[in-house]
């Protein structure tokens, strides 16, 4: 087990890690090294997509990655795209295809390419309404997660492929999420993990296990401030 010194070691970043995987994303920002700029758009990219709020900050800190970073600029910009685009938020004329052109970029770098893919998986599935476009990004989302270890990614791809399958076979469709939530668990990715309990609830018959779902995502959201996530509740 790792000790709060161990963590400390390479000057915050482990711990801001931690945190951004817990879903304390002020706390992640304030002991994040000042030089950790591609951790600092993440995480405010992130933020942004839980809490819709703060896009002016994302979109600067993105900016700035630009000359260094400028495939990982154009991802992180995508997904401030996407969230504009899903939720509302005063999108753009070319968020659409500049979201698109960001994520195909990023699935040619290999340490984006799954990530990526899953994104451009829901980009067709949420904006574009293409489901068999979607359906195969989520299985080379899943194949590559599996191939690299990436039990976050497997979590994605399995709630959207699970999803997917609630219409035709729903038991398997069942399977998928509840999958999802517990790797979700397993890893400490707090709001994920809130998500993926309020879909599997959602999907289950009423009963306990679907209160103590709900109520689980519920006590997540209003802790850690899941603006979309609230309102769904």
């Amino acid at each position: 087990m790792n000790t709060d010194a161990a963590y400390m070691m390479d000057g915050g970043a482990a711990v801001a890690r931690m945190l951004h995987r817990m879903g304390r994303w002020d706390e992640a920002l304030a002991v994040l090294p000042t030089d950790a700029v591609a951790e600092r758009a993440e995480l405010l990219v992130d933020s942004f997509w839980w809490r819709l709020h703060g896009s002016e900050e994302a979109e600067e800190a993105v900016g700035a990655l630009l000359h260094s970073e400028p495939v990982l600029a154009g991802y992180l910009g995508a997904q401030i795209r996407y969230t504009r685009l899903l939720f509302d938020l005063g999108p753009r004329p070319d968020d659409l295809q500049q979201a698109r052109q960001g994520f195909a970029a990023a699935r040619d770098d290999v340490r984006l390419a799954g990530w990526a893919t899953f994104w451009l998986g829901v980009l067709a599935d949420n904006i574009e309404e293409d489901p068999y476009l979607a359906g195969a990004a989520y299985r080379q989302a899943l194949e590559h997660a599996r191939e690299h270890a990436d039990a976050l990614l497997e979590s994605y791809a399995a709630r959207h492929l699970g999803d997917h399958l609630l219409d035709h076979d729903h038991e398997q469709g069942i399977a998928q999420l509840r999958r999802s939530y517990h790797l979700r668990a397993a890893l400490g990715a707090r709001p994920q993990t809130a998500a993926a309990a309020l879909t599997l609830a959602a999907e289950l018959p009423p009963g306990a296990e679907a209160d103590q779902l709900r109520e689980a995502a519920d006590l997540t959201a209003r802790e850690l401030g899941l603006t979309w996530l609230l309102r769904a509740l």
